[in-house]
């Protein structure tokens, strides 16, 4: 969600946090700010909006200094004003702050009725009041920050400044990520990785409760405890300039385009081109054994997670469960002793995610990950991860994400199979050669953009859209649905296709236009019937289908998408593709933010 960059360095660094700004734009905001030392006094600039307004702030107000923090906010407590962007602060203290504060009410009125006079509405700035008071007390910074963590109730990642104190930069961190970066002289404070990327490629990842103190000679680490520690420093793996768009118009049109790719790189984990087989890292249990599979995630990982619930069940033949992250975690669900948690989350920081992770944990269960940040809080808490190697995704709306999650728990779910005797040799490879195929079936596939972009044009103009599928298709349609609303803004909802005559069809008429998702599989036939029950009502159809499908699927559709025929087994996989393509065209033609849609943020790291 918010963002946070910090640095004590050697020479002016505002223009060097408002780029690490940039790099955190993908997370999602509604405001910004930079805070610096200038001769020992603390100094700010913010704005409401876009990153484009704070620069402007700071082009009419420079802003000097050599320590400073930076954060782009996304609105919690307190609506997005300028008033309550960050850093807050007081004459002797500044701080960011990303997560939620839990007692922030009782330390508000705690701070007033001690003569502190709060400026917003947030449950940030009390921290700064916090690290006030101990300094009006005689606490050094190091106390100060030390004491007022301990007060603190709910999730946090922090930078603070002191007044006087230049060349010092404390960070904390408690249920939100953050990471310290090495420099020749400098050291560097980040949300995550690719904040500081440009900057250093040598991070430590601070534990749960830890906080540190930066100053140019390097960083010392205190525990929760706030005893001096150790953290394992590493190279990073992103590193380098902003990440560009290149000639594509939006970063998520850019990440559809690289599918093909990501998931050629994902399956190259996870194929071994010798043996053409699936094969997965050292598991330190047996699949074979496992009583039960337990799916958790939120949003679109969510979703990936549904189909494949229909993989385990259908191909591994072991029982499969999904929940979302949030609720998941509040219903003390009962797990079998020995059973597998599996934990889908594209930033490997989702805060409901993790919290459900540690559930699993006390309830006995291996836990395994996949995740497309290895060194995310999720990955360094589970048994075994399996990463997808999609790169850096910075459009909030997911694509090649969850398609590389698809594919890797296709690849577990193969293996799973193999395991439990499932399937036989001629079946696993059946299975393996279909998923090998992903990546140029994927290619193939973006060749419809255009006609695809037609379409869209008339989609974009209902005011509602439904999307029907059936088996592991079902899922897709939810997706299909959720991605509409994220970025154009139009209310869609995804239905099992056999649910229709249970109440949704009473929604059919010409106005509502229905995307059905039916390729040529074993319950095609039921599909098409589906979608004629639509079309008898006046119902305006997409069907989205392949070769075979459309020379069965009868006449009446208004629109249709032919894709290249394709496995049953990986069509999730290939029809993710033309949904994510016709919500962007759809939202392109709405004229909506499409890489930072209103509201949303791409990393949940608070409730």
């Amino acid at each position: 969600m918010c963002g946070i960059v910090g640095i004590v360095g050697r020479e002016a660094v505002t223009p060097r946090l408002v780029d690490g700004l940039q790099r955190l734009e993908y997370r999602g905001y509604d405001s910004a700010g930079v805070a610096t030392l200038v001769d020992g006094a603390i100094a700010r600039r913010r704005a409401e909006g876009k990153l484009t307004n704070l620069r402007n702030v700071l082009q009419a107000r420079p802003l000097d200094g050599i320590t400073g923090i930076a954060h782009t906010r996304w609105a919690t407590h307190g609506a997005p004003t300028e008033n309550n962007a960050h850093p807050h602060a007081t004459a002797k203290v500044a701080v960011v702050h990303n997560g939620i504060i839990e007692n922030f009410r009782e330390l508000r009125e705690e701070l007033i009725a001690g003569g502190h006079v709060m400026e917003t509405e947030t449950d940030s700035e009390g921290i700064a009041h916090l690290g006030t008071a101990e300094r009006d007390r005689g606490a050094s910074p190091q106390q100060a920050a030390a004491r007022a963590l301990r007060r603190l109730d709910g999730a946090f990642a922090l930078g603070i400044l002191f007044a006087g104190h230049d060349g010092l930069l404390i960070g904390a961190r408690r249920g939100c990520p953050l990471v310290v970066g090495y420099g020749d002289g400098e050291m560097y404070l980040g949300s995550d990785a690719l904040a500081i990327g440009p900057l250093s490629n040598r991070v430590c990842y601070l534990m749960e409760g830890d906080w540190v103190e930066l100053t140019a000679e390097g960083a010392v680490i205190h525990d929760a405890s706030d005893a001096v520690v150790h953290r394992e420093t590493k190279l990073a793996m992103i590193t380098g300039g902003l990440i560009e768009k290149g000639n594509y118009r939006h970063f998520m049109l850019k990440e559809i385009y690289e599918q093909p790719a990501v998931i050629g790189d994902t399956l190259g984990t996870y194929y071994n081109q010798l043996s053409r087989r699936v094969v997965l890292p050292e598991l330190p249990f047996d699949l074979a054994s496992v009583p039960k599979i337990t799916i958790v995630a939120c949003g679109t990982a969510y979703y990936a997670g549904l189909v494949a619930k229909y993989w385990f069940e259908r191909v591994g033949r072991v029982g499969a469960e999904v929940d979302v992250a949030s609720e998941f975690r509040y219903r003390e669900a009962a797990l079998p002793e020995g059973g597998l948690a599996v934990f889908v989350s594209q930033s490997g920081e989702t805060a409901d995610t993790l919290a459900a992770l540690r559930y699993c944990r006390e309830q006995g269960q291996h836990i395994l990950s996949v995740v497309n940040v290895p060194e995310s809080s999720i990955a360094r808490e589970s048994d075994v991860v399996l990463p997808t190697h999609a790169g850096p995704e910075i459009g909030v709306a997911s694509t090649k994400a969850f398609t590389c999650q698809l594919v890797v728990l296709a690849c577990l779910a193969i293996a799973t199979a193999r395991a439990r005797g499932a399937i036989d040799a001629a079946a696993e490879a059946e299975l393996t050669h279909a998923l090998v195929e992903v990546p140029a079936a994927a290619t193939e596939v973006l060749k419809h953009d255009d006609r695809i972009e037609a379409i869209a044009g008339d989609i974009a103009k209902a005011r509602d859209v439904l999307y029907l599928g059936r088996g592991a298709l079902y899922p897709l349609a939810l997706e299909g649905a959720l991605k509409l609303k994220e970025i154009s803004y139009i209310h869609a909802e995804g239905y099992a296709a056999g649910e229709m005559k249970h109440g949704p069809i009473a929604l059919i008429d010409p106005a509502v236009p229905v995307v059905v998702l039916a390729p040529s599989d074993r319950l095609f036939g039921k599909t098409v019937s589906n979608m004629h029950e639509v079309i008898a009502r006046g119902g305006r159809i997409l069907l989205v289908t392949d070769v075979e499908g459309e020379r069965h699927a009868g006449d009446g559709a208004a629109w249709k998408l032919v894709l290249p025929d394709m496995h049953e087994f990986v069509a999730p996989v290939l029809q993710a593709i033309p949904v994510q393509l016709l919500a962007y065209h759809a939202a392109v033609s709405r004229g909506t933010d499409v890489d930072q849609p209103r509201n949303l943020a791409k990393s949940v790291t608070v409730e």
